[in-house]
């Protein structure tokens, strides 16, 4: 891994961590094992690099939601593949973290990419919501599903326990299902 990438996964991890204020970039040069000049040469500073860092963090997310979004099966099955995949759950959702982030939410550029991967997220699972011909909203359903599971990180973190998650993901799917 060059430079370059160091300083972004480096980035993606302590912006999970700690947050925009919390990650700074001496604590991001330390942990990439990069010096300032470095930093400097490849990204025109903080504000640079924690965007390229959100960037790759939604399309890695995007990326991996997809993999269950189009997979075989019916659309209940694939909206199940999705909220029960592997996480780390009381690490919560590093994209939905952002959110809480007043820096980051005030900043046009870094809150752009955490804004479209939560509307691509809602809008991708309308469609599947719509496949299902319950006659539900799908908006409705897409956005109550995105709001569950981004609750469930908030309870599980609040408990320190993955089992407020797992039971709010089970209630959304059970209401599903009737």
């Amino acid at each position: 891994m060059n430079a370059a990438e160091r300083l972004v996964e480096s980035t993606r991890e302590l912006l999970w961590e700690r947050g925009y204020v919390g990650t700074s970039p001496k604590a991001i040069q330390q942990r990439a094992g990069s010096g300032q000049g470095s930093m400097y040469h490849h990204f025109s500073g903080k504000q640079d690099l924690a965007l390229a860092a959100i960037r790759r963090t939604a399309e890695e997310m995007r990326a991996r939601a997809e993999e269950q979004f189009s997979a075989p099966g019916t659309p209940m099955d694939r909206i199940t593949a999705y909220l029960r995949r592997e996480r780390d759950v009381l690490k919560g959702c590093p994209i939905g973290r952002l959110t809480q982030d007043p820096d980051v939410m005030t900043d046009p550029a870094l809150r752009a990419p955490v804004e479209e991967t939560l509307a691509w997220l809602r809008q991708r699972l309308a469609g599947i919501v719509a496949e299902t011909g319950t006659g539900l909203d799908p908006q409705a359903v897409a956005a109550t599903i995105v709001a569950t599971l981004q609750g469930g990180y908030v309870l599980a973190r609040a408990a320190d326990s993955a089992e407020p998650f797992d039971q709010a993901i089970s209630g959304v799917l059970s209401l599903l299902t009737r």
